[in-house]
């Protein structure tokens, strides 16, 4: 099939929670759409600033557009609860877009004492997805698209260690492990959606390559000097655009796919291009690495579901 933002259809009536939503991101472009196609759409990010930065490009572009903020840090377990019960009076949600993560950071511990990749990555968007999954049930129609990449492809094994042991640190390694983890997590909820027999899907998208700022944060700490304006412009000349980035996750969310689908862009080496069903790298695939990881997440989170 060939997918467009104009198969998104008619939103409205229904409600989107989107993590990271950063001017110009992928979160960005996916909470755009969603608004111009009529959703109402809360904005999941760390910051009030950045937050009501968004809210103002969007609403630029949809003046209609219906917006709400969540504030939350999703490499702090305790300010992932606080966001979860906030998020509360938004009533029944019918999709919750887990984009925000870093990539390649130098090694941080969160408060929680876990590895920071790890944490924002995967146990943060592992706890909200659980503490929301009532809401996602009670819309009758729920969805939840998390976002991985092709970067999965360089985890030589699952994280399934105690998350907060002392080990060597590698950052490309842990990031390609923190996006094997999140293709791991999107098809244990499946199964075990399936198995409650709970009106609320799973499933995964990644980016291709997309000229974000997500590369030089990871790389520089940030993205102001000479240093990041390079490499930011080296990454979006060979890239496409952060829009074209957030197609996957849009057809993810909106096409009438099965849970546990995951999709990508078509073109060469799922670089670019319009975006269909794609497949993973085998461990991707391991049920038995899929239910450990699970497992280890509620012990760390400290929350079984579901």
């Amino acid at each position: 099939m060939t997918w467009s933002t104009d198969d998104i259809g008619d939103l409205r009536g229904r409600t989107a929670v989107v993590t990271g939503p950063t001017v110009g991101g992928i979160g960005f472009h996916t909470a755009l759409e969603l608004a111009r196609h009529g959703a109402r759409v809360a904005l999941a990010g760390r910051t009030p600033a950045k937050l009501d930065a968004a809210a103002e490009a969007i609403t630029a572009q949809v003046p209609y557009a219906a917006l709400e903020s969540l504030v939350v840090d999703l490499s702090d377990l305790s300010s992932v609860r606080a966001a979860a019960e906030a998020a509360g009076a938004l009533g029944p949600l019918h999709l919750l877009v887990n984009n925000a993560g870093i990539m390649a950071t130098p090694f941080r511990r969160t408060v929680d004492g876990l590895e920071s990749q790890m944490a924002t990555n995967h146990f943060g968007p592992f706890l909200l997805t659980g503490l929301l999954l009532d809401q996602l049930v009670a819309s009758g129609a729920g969805r939840v698209v998390t976002l991985s990449s092709q970067a999965h492809r360089l985890a030589r094994s699952a994280p399934l260690g105690d998350p907060r042991a002392r080990r060597r640190y590698s950052r490309w390694r842990v990031y390609g492990q923190t996006k094997l983890a999140n293709l791991l997590f999107t098809f244990e909820l499946d199964r075990r959606l399936r198995r409650a027999g709970l009106p609320v899907l799973s499933l995964a998208a990644h980016p291709g390559l997309a000229g974000t700022h997500l590369a030089v944060n990871g790389q520089l700490g940030g993205t102001e000097g000479r240093r990041a304006a390079i490499l930011d412009a080296a990454m979006k000349a060979i890239a496409q655009s952060a829009a074209a980035g957030a197609w996957p996750g849009l057809m993810a969310a909106t096409a009438d796919l099965p849970g546990g689908t995951y999709v990508g862009p078509g073109g060469p080496g799922q670089a670019s291009g319009r975006p269909r069903v794609v497949g993973t790298a085998p461990l991707a695939r391991d049920e038995m690495a899929q239910r450990r990881l699970w497992e280890t997440s509620e012990a760390t989170v400290g929350l079984s579901w579901p």
